[in-house]
C-alpha cells in the first residue's frame, strides 16, 4: 500500500500557503503597558487587541485573579460534575445571568468549546443547523460535529435564514449567528432573525463573543440592544475573554436548556473547570462592565473619531458603529504590505484575508486608547495606502484581461 506521508502533507500545504499569501506567523509579546505591546523586541501601540473596555490589565481585576489564586491555587483540579465547580465558578454564573436578565448561566472553557457544546449537545442526524454565512469557525464545526445538516444564509439576510428552515421539513433546527461579527463589526437583524425562528419552531442562538460589555442597555450585549429577552433567544453566549478581559465563557438563557447542556455536553462534561481564581477575576470584570458605563461611552466617542477621520483620510470603510472598524484593501498582498508599513511606523494592525480581493485591516479600539492615538494611526493608514497602491496597482476595469 503506497500512501501520502504526512511530511509530504503538510510541506504541500505550507507551499500552497506561501504562495497565496496566507501563511500565519505568531507574535512573541514580551510585555504589555496598556494598549502599548512590546513584540519582537520594539514598542507597538497596538489596535488589533479585542480588550474593548480595557479590563485585562485594569488592578482590581488583576488583584482578584491574584487574591483568588492565593486562597485557592492554580487550578479546579477536575470537571464541574466531579470535584471541580467551586463557589467562584457559581458566582460568576449567577452574576452573568443577573447582569443579561436571564434565569440561568453556565460556565465553560473557552467559546470555542462552548459553541461545540450547544450544537453537538442539541443537535443530530436528521436535525439542522442555519447559520449566518459569516459565523465563527466554531459554530460551523459545532454543527458538523453533531451530525446534522448545515445550511448557510446569506450574510444578515433574514429571508435567507427563512428559506433555508423552510427547505428543512424534519427535525430540531437550531438557528445560530455571532450578535456582533468579529471580522465585519455589524450587528446581525436579531429582531427579524427572532421572528423568522418562532415562525419555524427554530431555537434562536446567539454568540455574542464580541457585543457583550461594548453594545446595549449596561453592556448587556446585542441581544439586549435588539430590545430581546431569553423568550426570543434562549440561549446566548458571553465571552469573558475579549471586552471582559479574560479567558473562558458562558452560557446563558433558559434554564432547562442551561441544565441539558451541564448533563450532556461533552466539551463541559469531560473538560476540567477553569481555575477559580479565573472566575475570581473575571466576576470583578463583569461587575466593573456593567457599572463603569464611561468605558463604553469613550469607546463611542473613539469610534465616531476614527470613522470621521477614515472617511476624511478616503479609506474605505465598512459599515460599523462597534469598535471592530474593518478598513476594505482588495488585494492580500497589498494589506500585508499595508500592515508592514504601519508597523514600521510604530502601529500593529491585523490584516483579515478571506476571498479574493476582500482584504483588510482589521482595526479594534480600546477604550484604553487616547483621541490623539486615533488621529495617528489614521493618518499613518493614509500614508500606507498611498504606498501600497503605488506597490501593487488595482488593475484598470476599462483594460481588457489578455485572452
Amino acid at each position: 500500500m503506497s500512501r501520502p506521508g504526512w511530511r509530504q502533507r503538510i510541506e504541500a500545504a505550507r507551499l500552497v500557503r506561501e504562495a497565496t499569501s496566507r501563511r500565519r506567523v505568531r507574535r512573541l509579546v514580551e510585555r504589555r503597558r496598556g494598549m502599548r505591546f512590546f513584540v519582537d523586541g520594539r514598542e507597538l501601540l497596538n489596535f488589533s487587541s479585542n480588550d474593548y473596555l480595557g479590563l485585562s490589565q485594569h488592578f482590581t481585576v488583576a488583584s482578584a485573579l491574584q487574591d483568588g489564586a492565593a486562597r485557592e491555587g492554580a487550578g479546579a483540579t477536575a470537571p464541574h460534575l466531579e470535584c471541580g465547580h467551586h463557589a467562584a465558578h457559581q458566582a460568576l454564573e449567577r452574576e452573568v445571568a443577573d447582569w443579561l436578565q436571564v434565569p440561568a448561566a453556565l460556565l465553560l472553557g473557552s467559546g470555542y468549546l462552548a459553541n461545540l457544546a450547544v450544537l453537538q449537545s442539541l443537535l443530530g442526524e436528521g436535525d439542522a443547523c442555519v447559520q449566518d454565512r459569516l459565523n465563527h469557525a466554531s459554530l460551523v464545526d459545532g454543527a458538523r460535529l453533531a451530525g446534522c445538516k448545515l445550511r448557510r444564509y446569506p450574510h444578515a439576510d433574514a429571508e435567507g435564514a427563512l428559506r433555508q428552515l423552510r427547505a428543512h421539513t424534519g427535525g430540531m433546527a437550531v438557528l445560530a449567528t455571532d450578535g456582533l461579527f468579529g471580522v465585519e463589526g455589524d450587528l446581525a437583524p436579531l429582531r427579524q432573525l427572532a421572528v423568522v425562528a418562532r415562525v419555524q419552531g427554530a431555537l434562536l442562538y446567539v454568540d455574542d463573543a464580541h457585543g457583550v460589555g461594548v453594545v446595549g442597555p449596561e453592556g448587556r450585549g446585542s441581544v439586549a440592544a435588539a430590545g430581546l429577552d431569553h423568550v426570543a433567544v434562549p440561549l446566548q453566549l458571553v465571552s469573558l475573554g475579549k471586552a471582559l478581559g479574560g479567558y473562558g465563557a458562558v452560557l446563558a438563557g433558559d434554564t432547562a436548556l442551561v441544565e441539558h447542556l451541564a448533563e450532556t455536553a461533552r466539551p463541559y462534561v469531560h473538560s476540567t473547570a477553569l481555575p477559580p481564581a479565573l472566575a475570581h477575576a473575571s466576576l470583578v470584570a463583569v461587575r466593573q462592565a456593567r457599572s463603569q458605563e464611561w468605558r463604553r461611552e469613550r469607546l463611542q466617542g473613539l469610534i465616531a473619531t476614527f470613522r470621521a477621520l477614515a472617511g476624511t483620510a478616503g479609506l474605505d470603510l465598512l459599515p460599523s458603529d462597534s469598535p471592530i472598524q474593518p478598513v476594505l484593501v482588495g488585494a492580500d498582498q497589498a494589506a500585508l504590505a499595508m500592515s508592514a508599513d504601519l508597523e514600521d511606523a510604530g502601529y500593529w494592525v491585523g490584516v483579515v484575508r478571506s476571498a479574493p480581493g476582500h482584504a483588510r485591516l482589521r482595526v479594534s479600539l480600546s477604550a484604553l486608547h487616547t483621541p490623539a492615538e486615533v488621529v495617528g494611526l489614521v493618518e499613518a493608514m493614509a500614508r500606507a495606502r498611498d504606498r501600497a497602491a503605488i506597490a501593487f496597482p488595482s488593475p484598470d476595469p476599462t483594460i481588457p484581461e489578455p485572452a
